[in-house]
This record gives C-alpha cells, structure tokens and sequence, in this order.
C-alpha cells in the first residue's frame, strides 16, 4: 500500500522521532519503508513521492502524530479537561495504529506511555464514579427537600405565589442529576400529588370566589345607583353624610374581580365627584358673596388690637370695650374661609390677652390664695424661730457641728420665707 504524501508546506515542524528515524526504521532504495518492531522487522509501506530519506521522515511522521495525540490527551487528563471514557477512546484508537504496524517510531515508548494513560484514566474513572455517586447523593437530597417543600405548600392559601413556586419547583427538579429511577419515581409522586391536592383547592377556591363575586358585582351597583341618586342633595351636611356612608358600605362590600371593580369604581368615584365639585362650586359662590364683609371685620381686628397692649388701663373698661367688638362682629356676617382663619386670629389674639389678665387680677384677689400664702409664711416664720433658738442653744454646748447644720438651714428657709413674702407683696 502506498501512502499520500503531506505536502511540505504543512508538514509539523520535526520532532525527535524524525530526526532519529533510522533508529527505528530503514529504507530500501526503492523507498520500500520497515519498522524494526519488537518482533522484527516489519514492512509499513512504499514511498515512491521523493527520496527514500524523505519517505522514512513521512513514516516517522506519522509516528510523531500520535506522540502529539498522547501529549495533548496527557495534558488533557492532567487538567481535567476530558473524561475519563473520551481519554479511553483516544487510547484505543492510538493503539489500534500501533496494532496497524503504519509508523516508524519507538513502539515500546508510545505503548507504554499507553499504558500510564490507562492507569491514569482507571484513577480518573474511579474518581468520576465517587464523583457521581456523591452527586447523586446531593442530589437525592435536594429531590427530598423539593417534596418537603412541596407538601408544605398543599395547604397554602397564596394561591398566586404559591403556583408559581410549584413551576419554578419542577423546573428545578428537572435539571438535578438523575438518581436512582425507583427512588426518583416515588420522590416524584409525592410532589405530584402534593401539586394535585393543592390545584384542587385552588379551583374549589376560584369557583367559590366566582359566585362571590357575583353577589360583590350586585352589592357594588347598588351603591353606585344609591351614589347617583344622592348627587342632587341640596343639604350639603346631608349629602356629605350620605357620601361618607356610601365609601363605608363600599369599603365593606365583597370585592368583585379586578377589571369589575374598576369600572365599578370609576362609576362611584364619578358620582362622588360630581357631588363634591358641585358642592364646591357653591361654596365658591358663597364665599364670594361673603367677601363683602371683611372690610367690617378688618375694621373691627384694627380696633380690637388697639386695646393692646394692656399695661395701665383699666380691666374693667377693656372687658366692656371688648364685648361691643364681639358684638358687632357676630352682627359683620360669615366670612370667606380663605379670610376666616387669619382674621378670627387676629380677634382671638386680643381675646386670649384680655382673658389671661382677668385670670391673673383673680389670682391675686382671692381669698383661698391670699390665706395659703399667709399660712405659708407663718409657717416659714415659725420654723425659722425655733432654728435660731436651737442654734444658740448648740453654740452654748460648744456643738459646732450642729451649730453648722442649723446655720445651713437657717440660711435655706430664709430664702423660702422671703419668696413667700415677695408673692404676698404681689397678691
């Protein structure tokens, strides 16, 4: 058999093997090509493309092709980048060639480095079938925790939530590693049925829930006509009351679904709204008939302020002045209530003034008052007496501990008796 050539242009660069192809070869001048094999000389091939040289480097090339395929397969398993049945497959094939006698090379040097790959690759099976036992394992376990878990949500009434965990559950259990068929088979049941058990209640839930709705649907358009109705109320109060009455019943009432219960509410709401914006809109031209009594009422708040301050004149007089103010404000009319709240203000600013000093003028002329401070400093007095009498008596026995305990309390009640006697002057 006589082989094709590789053209030089792609021919590897040489590598030992082709540089010591006599080593393990030779060549007839016919270009007849043999393998000193183990078993002798062996005949690989005929190379009529070139020199006989040339034709020894083709078939030492070839050899050198598979020294490239054990290194890379080498590299390869060291890194952990093939398994251990593909690194298999590349030995086989390797030693099929070197079976098939089509090289020139260092037979015993290739099938030995077989040879450590296969060990190699017994240890890395050995490795991948802990590995997978592990994982398998592992997986069991997540497999019991998904049944776990979808047991406990048999029972849920998160209807939204928890349907959607069951999906995302089966997603999940569809891409763990498979493990033993029977096991997996009864952990499967098991969620399956717990899915089932609660698919059920959820549909017994909705159909209950439909026929709510119904009645919800009935109840929501009561209360819109009810709503209309009370649109042309002419006693704002009334009509007020009615509105606050109907968003309680509305509030109360079971709820429809949610594309019902926003038209439903649009309905309501604009009821409601026509109600309020017309009630505004009378208030709006009340307030604007009111408007003709402020210049009376700032009128009246420039002469209440004149009363203030209050110093030196006479409570009396201002409590009289202050009534006719009031007086003739009752009489000035409503005001708007853009205006209501800064101009009572400034009328109850006076008001609070007056009142306050009245309060104060009683304080100091009743008589419960003036009794209590007068018992007061009496007692203050008294205490005081017997103070000064104990603190002679302790200097007379030389007790300067004493004398300096009496002295610090003699000093202490003087100061109380004297603020009592400052409110007194003030009463």
């Amino acid at each position: 058999m006589v082989d094709t050539p590789t053209p030089a242009s792609l021919r590897p660069t040489p590598r030992p093997a082709i540089s010591h192809a006599a080593q393990w070869g030779r060549v007839t001048d016919d270009g007849t090509v043999y393998l000193k094999a183990p078993e002798g000389e062996v005949l690989v091939g005929q190379y009529a493309a070139g020199t006989p040289a040339e034709g020894l480097t083709f078939y030492a090339r070839k050899y050198d092709d598979l020294v490239v395929e054990i290194d890379v397969l080498e590299s390869r398993l060291n890194d952990s980048k093939v398994g251990a049945e593909a690194a298999s497959s590349v030995i086989s094939k390797v030693r099929e060639a070197i079976a098939g006698r089509s090289f020139v090379g260092d037979i015993t040097s290739l099938e030995t480095r077989c040879d450590a790959l296969e060990a190699l690759v017994s240890q890395k099976r050995e490795l991948e079938r802990e590995r997978k036992a592990k994982q398998r394992a592992a997986s069991q376990i997540k497999r019991e925790a998904l049944v776990v878990e979808a047991e406990s949500m048999s029972g849920s009434t998160a209807w939204k939530a928890t349907t959607e965990r069951y999906a995302t559950l089966v997603e999940e259990w569809k891409t763990l590693p498979r493990v033993d068929r029977s096991t997996e088979q009864e952990l499967w049941k098991r969620i399956s049925t717990a899915r089932t058990n609660f698919d059920k209640r959820r549909r017994a839930h909705f159909h209950e829930l439909d026929a709510d709705r119904k009645v919800a649907l009935e109840r929501k358009r009561e209360l819109i006509a009810s709503a209309q109705a009370a649109v042309t109320t002419t006693d704002p109060k009334a009509g007020i009351k009615k509105f606050k009455d109907l968003m309680a019943e509305w509030k109360k009432a079971p709820r429809g679904s949610r594309q019902d219960e926003d038209k439903l509410w649009k309905r309501f709401k604009s009821a409601q709204d026509e109600f309020f914006n017309s009630l505004k809109e009378k208030e709006a031209a009340e307030d604007e008939k009111l408007k003709e009594n402020i210049p009376a009422k700032e009128a009246l708040a420039v002469q209440a302020e004149s009363l203030l301050p209050l110093e030196g004149k006479d409570l009396k007089t201002l409590k009289h002045q202050l009534r006719d103010i009031q007086d003739a404000w009752e009489k000035a009319g409503e005001l708007p209530k853009s205006d209501r709240n800064r101009l009572d203000g400034r009328l109850k600013k006076v008001e609070d003034a007056i009142r306050k000093e009245d309060e104060k003028a009683w304080t100091k002329s009743n008589p419960e008052t003036v009794a209590r401070a007068a018992e007061t400093a009496n007692a203050f007095s008294d205490g005081l007496s017997r103070y000064e009498s104990d603190l002679a008596k302790a200097r007379e026995r030389g007790d300067t501990k004493k004398a300096a305990e009496l002295e610090a309390s003699i000093a202490s009640l003087k100061i109380l008796l004297g603020a009592v006697e400052e409110t007194q002057a003030n009463l």
